[in-house]
């Protein structure tokens, strides 16, 4: 689906919930990356750690390839990937931890398979994975650790599902377990699940995969327990959401699924807490915000949701720590900017927000660093 034009049962983008494990110092949300679908380039951010307000990095923005419309920060903060729909491969860069500027990284771009929209890092930053709408199938690469070099995974690209149209990916934040959407011609909705081998980054089925969805599913997140999983349904305004089987992976409506959304759905995103879900409205420009119900993985409506944004949201991210949200906003060509209140999950606009993009937004990412 072209961007920056109608928005409805196409593909979208997203990028995964970066997470932080038990233990270690919180994280510091440091850069934000946006991908900019008309104008072929990446926007850079440092984050102010007080307010959530951006700045641009020096020589921003970045030449990206044909068409960037998804974005992922690996969880080191060291690498930036932007998928590139329109020259069907993926720019790896790295990141300047003093500044946030990007430098591409050796053998980029990297090639995937026709119509790849979104780009998904694994929560160990051992594997990319980038669903390819066109060709049914999952292209799968092992990270460099060092350089952010790209390699194909053997076996890669993965089939998917005869007839499928794999549109978005998130991976489980134990690393096991992948979810991708696939509008199935355009008439069967479905979320598959696959294992993920943890030594080769393969992927293999999960038994009784696929598993429904409602009309024109379009992204897809898992909560930082891994305990849920919700994928956003385009055509019917509403999000599914499944609890996961820990041992084998598959999928289960929860009590009350779905939930409904604001007017054509587009992203979600959940919060490293846990506690909280967002739901870019595209139809409705505003973002649906629910609490989670930590045992059974239920929505419930925030306080004030639906909280306004620019025009035709197309991406949403929540930072590292848990204190600021972004909004890339396709059709005002700006990032919307929020504080979110780790009690209530309500979202409060930044001072100066929004904050210019390139020409139409689609995917944001913000990098964490310790």
């Amino acid at each position: 689906m072209a961007m920056g034009t109608t928005y409805g049962c196409g593909s979208g983008d997203g990028s995964p919930s970066l997470l932080e494990p038990s233990g270690p110092p919180a994280p510091i949300a440091k850069f934000a990356y946006v991908a900019n679908y008309a104008s072929n380039n990446v926007s850079a951010y440092s984050i102010d750690g007080t307010s959530g307000a951006l700045t641009p990095v020096p020589n921003s923005p970045f030449v990206a390839e044909i068409g960037p419309s998804g974005v992922a920060a690996d969880p080191s903060g060291k690498f930036v990937y932007v998928v590139n729909l329109g020259s069907a491969n993926v720019s790896g860069y790295s990141i300047n931890a003093t500044s946030g500027a990007l430098t591409p990284v050796a053998g980029s771009p990297f090639a995937v398979g026709p119509a790849a929209f979104e780009v998904a890092v694994d929560p160990s930053g051992k594997f990319l994975y980038v669903p390819n709408e066109n060709g049914a199938n999952v292209s799968a690469f092992s990270i460099n650790p060092t350089t952010g070099t790209l390699t194909p995974v053997l076996g890669s690209p993965f089939p998917v599902g005869s007839g499928s149209f794999p549109n978005a990916v998130a991976v489980d934040p134990s690393g096991r377990f992948l979810y991708v959407t696939s509008d199935l011609q355009l008439k069967d909705k479905f979320v598959f699940a696959f294992a993920i081998n943890a030594t080769s980054g393969a992927l293999t089925p999960v038994a009784g995969s696929p598993f429904a969805t409602g009309g024109c599913p379009e992204a897809v997140a898992v909560d930082p327990v891994g305990k849920f999983v919700y994928v956003v349904n385009v055509c019917d305004n509403n999000v599914s959401a499944y609890s996961i089987n820990a041992a084998s992976g598959a999928l289960a409506p929860v009590a009350g699924s779905p939930f409904a959304t604001g007017t054509v759905p587009y992203k979600v995103a959940v919060d490293p807490s846990g506690k909280f879900v967002y739901v870019a409205n595209t139809g409705s420009n505003n973002v649906s915000a629910y609490s989670i119900n930590a045992t059974l993985g239920g929505l419930t409506p925030l306080a004030g949701s639906p909280f306004p944004t620019g025009t035709v949201p197309v991406g949403v991210a929540v930072d590292p720590s848990g204190k600021f949200a972004y909004v890339a906003n396709n059709g005002s060509n700006n990032v919307s900017a929020y504080s979110l209140n780790a009690t209530s999950g309500a979202l409060t606009p930044v001072a100066g927000s929004p904050f210019a993009a390139g020409s139409s937004p689609q995917g944001v990412a913000v990098a964490r660093q310790q």
